[in-house]
């Protein structure tokens, strides 16, 4: 239901009352912060902070990040209702009306890159990224989604709509494709660990070898426990590849739960793995029958193969997926997401420093497998990336079972 309250706000939003709006946005921010702190001030003024964001001139609107309101009035790029208040701000200006507005230089950046995703060019008409993520977007970014769903849909009162994530979107042009024995997997590298970072719900695995040795390890009765190999000669794969100091197998420690949780399920993966669609049982028998048993893994062991639905994709039809799942919780937009997966292919590319042209040929040069699994629903990401200029390959599968509540207003 509709309290009350919120009646009274959606009138003064309906009036065009903003500087009320505003300075009500601003009290209640900086009492919450007070009495409870940054993080409570946060979540009790952002649905103050939508209306005026989606709905205020953007001279108004802009204030909402400003510090001249006093300590625990502003804005960060972390306040969100639905989404991110720079990113309800951002789609509803374009960077040239909110460019001369905007103070904070991290607002500024997120608020950019939102712009550019919409469709904006922006690299001659905004400071250059401080990471050299470019400012419009690059020929492969483009083609994989309908502009319209690159970033949230935000409601006038509060609430946001928002495309789903899934890849596979669909089963088509898929057929069954028969998996090695995983291998051993290549620890230490960087863009494992930022590939991993992209989303909490995400396994990773990095290997020598084709993208669908890679996808082995990930895929329905892969995921060997503890299995690593150091790199011989990693020195010579450029030094942005190497995570110095990070020598934990696939991931890293922080997501050491979700490696505990996958070995748990490993009984369920099984059994699951055994109901797969009669397409895929046959696939299986008949790999069996041809002795398909003879192709060697990514370690050079040889091994019986297991069955998936599957084929390889070109990366423009992933691009969207990864970006939507690296920005997935409501205190991230789709800024975030695209910084995050420009930091993973810069990474890829073993320079120190991000190189949009080295991004590019590694681009042009990647071949992508993705798969489906017999649990997948809503939300999920099955993918393996082979460079075949360094011969590693990287998977990144996952599923979030645990979806947020839908993001739209009450109804009253």
């Amino acid at each position: 239901m509709i309290t009350f309250e919120e009646r009274r706000l959606r009138t003064l939003a309906d009036q065009g009352r903003w500087p009320e709006l505003l300075g009500l946005y601003r009290r209640t921010r900086a009492e919450v912060a007070a009495r409870c702190g940054e993080a409570g001030a946060a979540v009790e003024a952002a649905p103050l902070g939508h209306l005026v964001a989606y709905g205020a001139p953007p001279e108004l609107a802009a204030r909402l990040f400003d510090q001249d309101g006093g300590p625990g009035t502003a804005a960060g790029t972390g306040d969100h209702d639905a989404g991110p208040l720079w990113e309800v701000l951002a789609t509803r200006h374009s960077w040239r009306r909110l460019a001369p507005l905007l103070g904070p230089p991290a607002v500024r950046r997120l608020v950019a890159h939102t712009r550019v995703l919409l469709g904006e060019d922006l690299s001659h008409g905004a400071e250059p990224d401080p990471d050299g993520v470019p400012l419009m977007l690059e020929s492969w970014e483009v083609p994989g989604w309908d502009e319209r769903c690159r970033v949230r849909e935000y409601l006038p009162t509060g609430g946001a709509r928002r495309a789903l994530v899934a890849l596979p979107a669909t089963c088509e042009g898929l057929g069954p494709v028969a998996l090695p024995s995983p291998g051993r997997q290549a620890v230490g590298l960087a863009a494992t660990r930022l590939l991993g970072g992209l989303a909490s719900w995400l396994d990773v695995a990095c290997v020598r070898g084709s993208a669908v040795d890679a996808a082995a390890q990930l895929a329905p009765g892969g995921r060997p426990p503890g299995r690593a190999v150091d790199l011989p000669g990693w020195e010579r794969l450029g030094p942005g590849l190497w995570d110095t100091g990070r020598r934990v197998s696939g991931r890293l420690a922080p997501d050491r739960a979700a490696l505990d949780r996958v070995a748990r399920d490993q009984v369920a993966l099984d059994r699951a793995a055994r109901d797969r669609t009669a397409m895929d049982r046959v696939a299986a028998g008949r790999s069996a029958r041809e002795g398909a048993a003879d192709r060697p893994g990514a370690d050079g062991g040889r091994g019986p193969r297991r069955a998936v639905t599957g084929g390889h994709i070109p990366f423009v039809v992933a691009y969207p997926a990864l970006v939507q799942a690296a920005s997935g919780g409501p205190a991230l937009g789709a800024a975030d997401g695209r910084l995050a997966l420009w930091r993973v292919l810069a990474a890829m590319t073993g320079e120190s420093r991000l190189s949009v042209p080295e991004v590019n040929g590694l681009i042009a040069r990647l071949r992508c497998f993705t798969w489906c699994e017999p649990t997948d629903e809503v939300w999920y990401v099955h993918l393996a990336v082979e460079d075949p200029a360094t011969g590693l390959a990287w998977a990144v599968s996952g599923a979030e079972l645990d979806l947020p509540a839908p993001e739209l207003p009450s109804q009253g």
